[in-house]
Parts: structure tokens; C-alpha cells; sequence
């Protein structure tokens, strides 16, 4: 190296001396330096297809996925002398998906084994959403070489996304055994332990990958989001803090922040934001990250109007990228009323599973469910666990099945089901979801709010499961909805249009189960609940079967997990705050109301029919 960066500095325009320093930088442990070395050889010769791998590795142990894919496809496209190839990886490298899936379906029409297309195939696939099709190309990229660490490392990330992280842990410890200390995949292995509520073992990853790679700003925001949801506040805001200092571009440390909701920014912070979000260079998913952490901190400072505009502006970006269709989710509800007749729930009652451990806490997001699941897990007979997405995973099997012909949809699909096969389903579901029981507890909560579009199915295949429907004014759960910026999913949630209607079509189906399904379902009013806690803490237990204990009340000192973004208001007593603020926006709220129509008049109630 001695050598190689005097030379380095002489023939600046020469790729050789950059592509052989960056090589040994990255043998000597220096892989930012060596990442810079690497990309002064391919600015200057592009086609160094070595170079672009090794640049792919690199970002890899850095914590840059996404950057390592697309390295990656140059490799492919400089490396590869098959022109079936390099067009696809040009394609990709261009975000062309559509172009690249059809090059690379017509390539491995006639190349079914070929490695490197189907990995590239299913890089296409993810970036486009398709993590199921990507897993199954994934599976067979690996069947056919076994050994390729970089396919087993995408599958083992899909996994984590797709929400198994048994099987992701499975393909981790497969890469940890041929490489210990590997950062990305100790990385990988930390993250997907965060899914079974391993935090402990995920801060120890943590801290172990940071301890050799202290520079890298998305691994501290990681270990950040682990600290809190183990509840280490202080060392979480240091976390994210210390991810700013280190890229001070990337939005997501600072919505981070403003996602702990008790936490208060500093004005010097307000103006980092405002200078952020005046840089046209800034990537899309930084700027609406930006949008919304700047709107949190200007409602704290009570500048309700310039605070909308903020929070405006950022469900305007992240709504332009997403494909949600409020029309799908009405058909969905149309077609389960259809299906879930009071005669066709009475033909196949008492074919589920018996066990009465689930506790299901479904409804809108931000409508009080974490608050009701803090009360619940505070009970000695009730383990908290998080918003568990096996239920979805569940009544997607049905459809996936190949007996599905001609393929129905859910919950259609249902009216082919055997009677017999309800117990399994139901027994399915209590044995994947056992990975996330610690307490060793008779019962556990399952928080996912989406469940609300499962009820019926939960009925059908757990008839002694508890379900529990949380209700907050339409007004005030939409626009706090509408201040929350999603890691992932969520999608109705991001216009005003979009956000009423589903609050409108998710009122309707729950009025729907009342009727054919009368007292299966118990709803808790979140405002009741602020009102009168212990009533409607006693009304709670009761419905579960549960004796009271008065730590329910005090739920606010129970110790554990906690993983939505009210993590640190439900460790605090119950406050009548939160049940107004919505009118601090009302000068804003008039479409959103024209949208909600009737519901306002009726809450807690349903409109008739």
C-alpha cells in the first residue's frame, strides 16, 4: 500500500494502481478506504467486472444491501459475454424492471440453471415487491449452487421481510458456520432475532459488528431500534444520534427520533432538517423521513400550521410510490360479508382448534391497541408478544395451495376448505406463532391491527381464541394515521382519501361480524378507556375470562418488549392528551371529515345499513 497510493496520486486517470489498492485496503480490514479505491478504478474504466464485485462485498458488509445489488449487476453486466445477460443487468442497473424480468424469463427459458440469471431474477423480483416469487427463485438459485453465499444471503433477508424469521435464522447460521465474523451476516442474524423477540442476542450482534465497524450510520440506527424496543431510551437516543453524526442525510435516524413520540428536538436540529430537505439532491425516502421528523418537531413546538404542511408534504411523496387501491379493500370487504353468512359460520362451527391461547387485538393502527396490549400483558396469566404476521401468512397458504384450481381468492377460497382441515390451520397457527412465547403463560396477544380483515377466518379456526376490536373517533385515529410514517406496510394510510375509506370499510365488516357473530368480538373505546380505566380494564378481563389484578391498572410499570411507535407512552400513565389533538389540525381536516361522512354522527356506533 506503501507503494500504491504514491502511485495512486501520480496517475490519477491509470484504474490499475486504484483497482489494486482498493483490493488491499479491503485485505487489511480498511473497507471504507478500499470502497473509495475501488470506485476511482471503475469512474475511470467502468468495465472492471472484478471490481464491481469486489465493490458489491464490500457494501454488503456495510450495511448497504440495496447498493451491493446493484454493484452486483454491473459485475454481471462487465463480467458476462452472454448479451442475454448483460441486457438484464444493464436493465436493472437502470431500474428498467419490467424490461429486465422479460430479458431474463426468456433467458432462463432455455438456461433454467444459470446462477447468475437467477439471481439477478430475483433481485428483480424484491425490488419490485415480489418477495414470495424472489424467495422461490432464491430456493432454486441455491439448489443449484448450494454454496453461493451472496443467493443464501438475499434469501435469508427476504425471509426476515417476508416475516419468518425461524427460517431466516436457519440460512444465517448456515453463512455464520463459513464465516463467524462476517458484519453483514451478524448484521442479518441481529435483525432477524428482533423478530422473535431475541433483543438481548440482537444488541450483543450489534455491539459486536459495531465494534469493528464503528463508522457505519445504518447499523447504529439498527441498534437503535433494538435498544428501544428493549427499553433502554437514553442508550437508544444515543443510538440514533450518533447514526446523524455520521450521515447526517439519512432521514430515517431522524424520524427515528421523532418516532419515540416523548422525545423533543433541539432547535438546532430543526435547522439540520430544513437544510436537508433544501438539498435537490436529496434521495426520495430520505426527504419524506425528513417531512415527517420536521412535522413531529413543529408540533411539539405548537406550530400546528407549518407542521401540517410538513406532514403534508411527506404522506404526498410516499403515496406517489405506493400502488394501494382504497376500491380492492372495499371489494374485500363486499366479498367477506357475502361469504361469512350467519348459516355459513353455523355449517362450520366447532371444526377449529380448541386451544384458547390467542388473544387477538385487532383495529386501525393508532386507535389504542398497544395501550389495551400493556394492560393485557401486565395480567400474570397473559404474555405480550408484537404484531405477529402469521395469521395473513396463514390464510395465504389456502390460496397458495395447489389444490386452489381454479384459484380463488380470500376468503372465497374458504368454501373449499374440508371441515377437517380448519383444526390444522388453527393448530398451524398456535405452533409457528410459539417461537414468540417466552413467559411460559397460558395465553399471549397477538397485535397485528390488519387482523380486523381476518376475523371471520380467526373465528372459523380458533373458536375459543379472543378477539378484541379497538375503537378510536374517526377524526383522531385517521390523523394520527396520518402523522405516522410506516417502516413498512400500512399503505391506505398515507391521503386523507385513502385513510377514511378504510376506516369506513373496516367500521362496516366489524358491524357485519356484530350481527352474525353477536358478543364474539369485544371492542374497547379508546376514550372510554382514558375516561374510566378501571371499568373498562374490569369489562377487558372479563370478556377474556380473567381474574382482575391490579397491576392491570398500573400497566405503565410493567417491564417488556415493546415495538409500535407508542413503545414509550405506554410506559407512562394514562394521559387525556392524546385524545384531542387531533383538533390542533381541524383547519386541515374538512376532506377528511366529507370522506367519513355518517361515522362522525354515530361513533362509537356504526352507521345502519
Amino acid at each position: 500500500m506503501r507503494t500504491l497510493q504514491p502511485l495512486t496520486q501520480l496517475r490519477p486517470d491509470w484504474s490499475p494502481p486504484h483497482f489494486e489498492l482498493g483490493l488491499s485496503l479491503g485485505q487489511a480490514g480498511r473497507p471504507v478506504e478500499a470502497l473509495t479505491a475501488l470506485r476511482n478504478a471503475v469512474r475511470i474504466k467502468p468495465d472492471i467486472g472484478e471490481a464491481w464485485r469486489l465493490i458489491a462485498d464490500l457494501l454488503l458488509a456495510l450495511g448497504d444491501p440495496s447498493g451491493a445489488d446493484r454493484a452486483f449487476a454491473n459485475h454481471v453486466a462487465m463480467s458476462s459475454s452472454t448479451p442475454a445477460l448483460r441486457q438484464p443487468a444493464a436493465a436493472l442497473c437502470e431500474d428498467r424492471l419490467v424490461d429486465a424480468e422479460a430479458l431474463l424469463i426468456a433467458h432462463l427459458d432455455s438456461h433454467p440453471t444459470d446462477v447468475a440469471a437467477l439471481r439477478m431474477m430475483a433481485e428483480v423480483l424484491a425490488r419490485a415487491g415480489r418477495y414470495e416469487d424472489a424467495e422461490r427463485v432464491l430456493g432454486q438459485c441455491l439448489e443449484v449452487a448450494p454454496n453461493l453465499a451472496v443467493a443464501r444471503y438475499n434469501r435469508a433477508s427476504v425471509l426476515k421481510v417476508l416475516g419468518r424469521p425461524l427460517e431466516s435464522l436457519a440460512e444465517t447460521a448456515t453463512l455464520l458456520a463459513e464465516d463467524p465474523r462476517n458484519p453483514t451476516y451478524l448484521n442479518l442474524r441481529a435483525n432477524a432475532l428482533t423478530g422473535i423477540g431475541e433483543y438481548e442476542r440482537a444488541i450483543a450482534d450489534f455491539e459486536a459488528v459495531l465494534a469493528d465497524y464503528p463508522s457505519n450510520a445504518r447499523i447504529w440506527l439498527a441498534y437503535g431500534h433494538a435498544l428501544r424496543t428493549a427499553g433502554r431510551r437514553a442508550d437508544s437516543v444515543g443510538a440514533y444520534r450518533r447514526s446523524i453524526q455520521l450521515a447526517p442525510t439519512l432521514g430515517e435516524s431522524y424520524w427515528s427520533l421523532a418516532n419515540m413520540k416523548t422525545f423533543r428536538f433541539e432547535p438546532g436540529d430543526l435547522d439540520a432538517m430544513r437544510r436537508q430537505l433544501a438539498r435537490s439532491e436529496l434521495g426520495e425516502e430520505d426527504r419524506v423521513h425528513f417531512h415527517f421528523a420536521l412535522g413531529k418537531a413543529l408540533e411539539d413546538a405548537h406550530d400546528f400550521e407549518h407542521s401540517f404542511d410538513q406532514y403534508a408534504a411527506g404522506n404526498r411523496v410516499r403515496r406517489a410510490s405506493l400502488q394501494y387501491s382504497a376500491d380492492d379493500t372495499t371489494r374485500f370487504v363486499e366479498r367477506s360479508k357475502l361469504l361469512f353468512s350467519t348459516q355459513f359460520l353455523r355449517e362450520h362451527q366447532g371444526f377449529g382448534c380448541p386451544d384458547d391461547a390467542p388473544i387477538f387485538v385487532i383495529g386501525m393502527p393508532r386507535s389504542g391497541s398497544t395501550l389495551v396490549e400493556q394492560i393485557l400483558s401486565s395480567h400474570s396469566r397473559v404474555e405480550g408478544t408484537m404484531e405477529l404476521p402469521d395469521m395473513a401468512q396463514v390464510a395465504r397458504s389456502i390460496v397458495d395451495d395447489p389444490r386452489n384450481t381454479p384459484r380463488l381468492l380470500f376468503p372465497e377460497v374458504l368454501q373449499n376448505v374440508m371441515h377437517t382441515e380448519f383444526r390444522a390451520l388453527g393448530e398451524h397457527y398456535v405452533q409457528q406463532t410459539r417461537i414468540h412465547r417466552k413467559a411460559g403463560v397460558p395465553h399471549f396477544i397477538d397485535k397485528m391491527p390488519n387482523n380486523w380483515m381476518h376475523a371471520g377466518f380467526i373465528h372459523l379456526i380458533l373458536p375459543n381464541a379472543r378477539i378484541i376490536d379497538t375503537r378510536r373517533h374517526p377524526v383522531s385515529c385517521c390523523f394520527s394515521n396520518f402523522k405516522q410514517l410506516y417502516a413498512r406496510g400500512q399503505q391506505f394510510a398515507y391521503s386523507f382519501d385513502d385513510l377514511a375509506r378504510y376506516y369506513r370499510d373496516y367500521v362496516e365488516l366489524m358491524a357485519h361480524f356484530e350481527t352474525v357473530l353477536p358478543g364474539r368480538v369485544h371492542r374497547v373505546v379508546y376514550e372510554r378507556m382514558v375516561e374510566d380505566t378501571e371499568s373498562e380494564v374490569r369489562r377487558l378481563l372479563d370478556y377474556c375470562e380473567l381474574p382482575f389484578e391490579e397491576s392491570c391498572l398500573r400497566f405503565y410499570e410493567t417491564e417488556r418488549a415493546v415495538r409500535t411507535p407508542s413503545s414509550e407512552q405506554v410506559r407512562q400513565p394514562i394521559f387525556r392528551d392524546g385524545v384531542d389533538q387531533w383538533r390542533h389540525y381541524e383547519p386541515g381536516s374538512g376532506p377528511l371529515k366529507a370522506v367519513l361522512g355518517p361515522l362522525l354522527a354515530t361513533y362509537p356506533d356504526a352507521p345502519a345499513p
